[in-house]
């Protein structure tokens, strides 16, 4: 069974169509009006191994950030959408990624219980067009939406380009394991016999 979800969601400022595969092979066809935004959620998908189509229509005449907020939003309802009862999934994830001089660590919990603890500074306020304060945002968009307990710390690094690559890509790679399947779990793994 393919894990897969389909989420629209339009409002006066974002017009947002997303479809996400879970099972996929890091396939993406990204389109948000933020050249370094696209190249992070491409990122993203490659080394989680998540297929995913999105189209994203923002208010960038004013700034990033309802688009890049609305695409976290979005991108959390389709993970929780797509995972659906968790049966059989390893439901933990962590992620100790390093790039150049950098080193990010991203452990996940699809345990239904909205939470992140990220830690980072930045020294500029942007790279590229995307704001680096709406890093944090995106990523409390998606814990919230998805039902995630999600932590993002930098543990080292100076150079912004990485952190915030090295960030999403710990996050892929956190996350794949957290939704990878298990023959030993028969039903969802909680001593309480449900995630929610």
């Amino acid at each position: 069974m393919i894990r897969t979800a389909a989420i629209n969601r339009k409002t006066q400022e974002t017009d947002i169509s997303m479809e996400l595969t879970i099972d996929g092979s890091g396939k993406s066809q990204i389109e948000t009006g933020i050249g370094f935004f696209d190249h992070m959620l491409n990122s993203f998908c490659r080394h989680g191994f998540f297929d995913m189509r999105l189209n994203v229509k923002g208010d960038l005449h004013v700034d990033c950030h309802h688009t890049v907020e609305d695409t976290g939003i979005v991108l959390g309802q389709a993970i929780k959408e797509a995972i659906g009862d968790k049966k059989g999934m390893k439901r933990y994830g962590s992620f100790l990624l390093p790039m150049d001089e950098t080193l990010v660590l991203c452990a996940v919990d699809l345990s239904g219980r909205p939470y992140l603890n990220f830690s980072a500074d930045f020294t500029v306020d942007r790279v590229g067009y995307l704001d680096t304060e709406m890093v944090r945002e995106f990523f409390y968009a998606v814990s919230y939406a998805a039902g995630m307990n999600l932590h993002i710390k930098k543990i080292d690094g100076t150079n912004n380009h990485h952190i915030i690559e090295a960030m999403f890509k710990a996050f892929a790679k956190a996350l794949d394991e957290a939704t990878a399947m298990d023959a030993r779990i028969t039903d969802v793994l909680s001593a309480k016999g449900t995630i929610s």
